[in-house]
């Protein structure tokens, strides 16, 4: 990675009496000054928009560890598509209202693209066996090497003893596990369960640019998802995807990407089930051009 020679180190700033870190230096010695004390330092990373579904994550975080991170970054190199990443929605007052309102304690790590990156916006090369080929790997070619990249730079910066992920990007989770692995990170990775709407939808920033109509019927999702579930306990792969696939035919303002069933770990597309192993069904939806995503355990 190559540092701009020019970066200015500003100071951190204060919102609504939040203590914001928006350079290395800066978060990197809050946070050694805490472990010097012995305390557990828990980290979440976002890209801001955030909502009750972070919220979970917060505090999850916040029941395990002593001194909690939080980055607001929107990550440039894991958007494939151009228009998604000028789209993505950016607000920080609003993230760190928010965010105060959930524990005014919270470290907040809000750097910039420079910061990160310095003069190259690259993404690293990684090899995860296999894991970013499928599914979404598939469909946003290069996504997980931005994602991976950018969580390493962030755990070298913050160095964290634990870090929470939500399992509605569970293809994520296991990409980060594996990135821990490879790069032998001395960090322990959280997953945590997905947060839903009481109509079910997964809770997403993504959610916020859903019209009327097709917020109205975003939840069609998750219960296709709880049938996929029910028929899996006695019918094959083939027919529970052919079921998915046909309950979406002519769906009115949501377009089906991709379902998958694949092994829980390998993520490696199932065809037969056998008794020993976990399954996942993975789903991808557009709802306009709003591209929606969730899972669930099979078994």
């Amino acid at each position: 990675m190559q540092i701009a020679s020019n970066i200015v180190i500003l100071p951190p700033v204060n919102l609504i009496g939040m203590h914001v870190y928006t350079n290395r230096p800066e978060i990197s010695s809050a946070v050694a000054k805490h472990k010097e004390k012995g305390l557990k330092i828990g980290f979440v990373p976002t890209m801001g928009a955030l909502h009750r579904g972070h919220g979970s994550l917060f505090n999850f975080a916040l029941e395990n560890c002593d001194v909690v991170v939080v980055s607001i970054f929107v990550n440039p190199t894991q958007f494939n598509n151009p228009a998604d990443l000028e789209t993505y929605p950016r607000d920080l007052q609003a993230d760190l209202e928010f965010l105060e309102h959930i524990n005014p304690n919270l470290l907040v790590f809000a750097p910039s693209t420079t910061t990160i990156y310095g003069s190259q916006i690259k993404a690293l090369d990684f090899n995860f066996d296999g894991l970013d080929q499928v599914m979404e790997g598939a469909f946003r070619p290069g996504h997980f090497e931005g994602v991976a990249t950018v969580l390493k730079y962030l755990f070298e910066i913050v160095n964290p003893d634990m870090a929470f992920f939500g399992e509605k990007d569970y293809q994520q989770l296991q990409i980060v596990n594996k990135l821990v692995e490879i790069e032998n990170l001395p960090v322990q990775i959280v997953g945590c369960p997905i947060s839903r709407h009481d109509d079910g939808l997964a809770e997403s920033s993504r959610n916020k640019r859903l019209t009327v109509k097709q917020r109205e019927a975003s939840p069609f999702i998750y219960k296709t998802l709880m049938q996929a579930k029910e028929h899996f306990n006695d019918q094959s792969v083939e027919d529970v995807v052919h079921f998915v696939e046909q309950e979406f035919k002519g769906k009115e303002h949501l377009e089906l990407e991709y379902f998958e069933i694949a092994n829980a770990t390998t993520l490696k597309h199932a065809t037969t089930k056998k008794a020993e192993d976990k399954y996942r069904a993975f789903i991808a939806v557009f709802a306009g051009d709003v591209r929606l995503i969730d899972n669930i355990a099979l078994n």
